[in-house]
């Protein structure tokens, strides 16, 4: 039976903390999420409540081909690093990616303080993800992700 409503901070941590292989799972290292969807059995879209200590990372740099991302900060003041450059952000503050667009993004704790955020994603199947600075490239089949360089050379 699946919940009525929860309090996001007290939910479980997601049990592994990057799908993202070495050397760049540990890059990961601060960030906390909460997947809250999951809790309520969401299947069309994902939302998470994200945690990232000082000097952490969302992400490593990316862009999705078929998947419409969404975040919103509720603390803290991460700073947006896209394709245009760095954007400071602060409480209340919001940035969407258009699947397709390819506009490379993530976010950055360049700060003292915790910063937390929610994010949102679709879950389109057989999406891919392009990664500009890092010999990365992803490709989603049957829910997970399949990491490989860019010369098609897998990860193991």
């Amino acid at each position: 039976m699946k919940p009525v409503s929860l309090t996001a901070a007290a939910t479980p941590l997601r049990t592994k903390p990057s799908n993202y292989p070495e050397p760049f799972a540990s890059r990961m290292t601060g960030r906390q999420k909460h997947p809250l969807g999951d809790l309520f059995g969401l299947t069309n879209f994902g939302v998470n409540l994200v945690r990232m200590a000082p000097g952490a990372v969302s992400a490593l740099r990316h862009a999705h081909s078929r998947q419409d991302e969404f975040v919103y900060i509720l603390q803290g003041h991460p700073t947006l690093h896209t394709d245009a450059g760095h954007t400071p952000l602060a409480p209340g503050d919001c940035a969407g990616f258009a699947a397709g667009s390819g506009d490379g993004h993530r976010l950055i704790n360049e700060t003292s303080q915790e910063v937390v955020y929610l994010e949102v994603g679709d879950r389109t199947a057989g999406d891919t993800a392009s990664y500009p600075d890092d010999d990365l490239q992803a490709l989603q089949l049957g829910g997970q992700w399949r990491f490989s360089h860019k010369d098609g050379t897998p990860y193991d």
